[in-house]
């Protein structure tokens, strides 16, 4: 039998809440409410918990209850955990002491006047922390805590960089790292896996995918050499190379990506490429096809990702792009100003 009242009341919870804060409501109030803290009579606020916990923490049971009780929060969209790890190639470094919580977000925001502007441009193209998490656990912080929560926005917002100020993507991932920073002894109590390291790892997503890497990942140099190479094209042979390409259809709208490598997974290498597809569209004198424009991004994104692609594929994604990004194939003439081989 369904529980007559509302569950989300009993766990103090918005109706859109994620299973990662049902988790810390849980605890928190059972902390708070437990009968060896509060007294025998809150035996029977102890058990409500409980009860709401199995019901909304269980995803066919949390189902069946708003299909009865929420019909319309089938219409709310919940804020979504990836169980997926992203992976962030970073140079080795000597292992610190855990930082008091204090000190590490003092840290970061020192970091974070010290950005550089390609980890500003990576921050723009970052993917969003799930900043109303924060927001639906607030309740269950310390005075101390939530007071330290409620000032980090504009601390943040004033440590940023002028032209970062109000990019939304770049605010929230620093926001979203601060937050992890901060909350992590919280987080750390209140969760159990995996819900503690899905939360910290999708707090701190954005920023580690963005801050203290290569503009382009790991080929940058020769990313940055075929967009040279593109700048330096002449606008015959761009326009001639933009009809071959929109001429070409390929299979799939969607961008390939090598095996063992995915956007979910690799964050990090999902911004080196978009970075590298906007600063080469950058370049197009328009008009140019929007197919064409497709099969550029294409082609950037096969050279970002070149060192998991087979030669074969890669060729094949590179498509009429090939000689303008990397060069004419041994044996093969190069291209005149008017487009036509020498």
């Amino acid at each position: 039998m369904l529980p007559p009242d509302d569950l989300y009341a009993r766990l103090e919870l918005p109706l859109d809440a994620s299973s990662e804060a049902v988790e810390v409501a849980w605890r928190a109030l059972l902390k708070r409410h437990h009968p060896d803290v509060a007294g025998a009579a809150a035996d029977d606020v102890a058990k409500r918990i409980n009860v709401a916990h199995d019901w909304l923490s269980d995803p066919a049971l949390r189902q069946r209850y708003d299909l009865e009780r929420h019909p319309r929060r089938q219409m709310v969209e919940r804020p979504a955990f990836s169980a997926a790890r992203h992976r962030v190639t970073v140079a080795p470094t000597r292992r610190r002491p855990p930082l008091d919580p204090a000190q590490a977000v003092e840290e970061h925001l020192a970091r974070i006047r010290r950005l550089t502007e390609d980890e500003l441009d990576r921050l723009s193209l970052a993917e969003a922390p799930p900043i109303a998490f924060v927001a639906s656990i607030a309740r269950f912080l310390s005075a101390d805590q939530l007071a330290a929560v409620d000032g980090l926005e504009r601390r943040v917002q004033d440590a940023l960089p002028r032209r970062a100020r109000w990019d939304i993507p770049s605010r929230d991932a620093a926001i979203g790292y601060a937050h992890e920073l901060l909350l992590r002894p919280f987080l750390d109590e209140h969760l159990s896996e995996p819900f503690r390291e899905r939360v910290h790892e999708r707090l701190a997503r954005g920023w580690q995918a963005a801050v203290g890497q290569p503009r382009y990942g790991p080929n940058t140099a020769s990313v940055k050499a075929a967009l040279e190479r593109l700048q330096a094209t002449p606008t015959l042979v761009l326009g001639r190379v933009a009809l071959e390409a929109a001429a070409v259809r390929p299979s799939s709208a969607d961008l390939p990506w090598p095996a063992g490598l995915s956007a979910q997974d690799d964050d990090a290498l999902r911004v080196s490429s978009a970075l590298a597809q906007r600063d080469a569209l950058a370049i197009l004198v328009d008009p140019v096809p929007a197919f064409a424009r497709k099969s550029l991004a294409r082609a950037m994104h096969a050279l970002v990702l070149q060192h998991g692609f087979r030669r074969a594929d890669l060729d094949r994604l590179l498509g009429p792009w090939r000689e303008v990004l990397v060069g004419s194939r041994t044996g093969e003439r190069p291209l005149t100003r008017a487009g036509r081989r020498a």
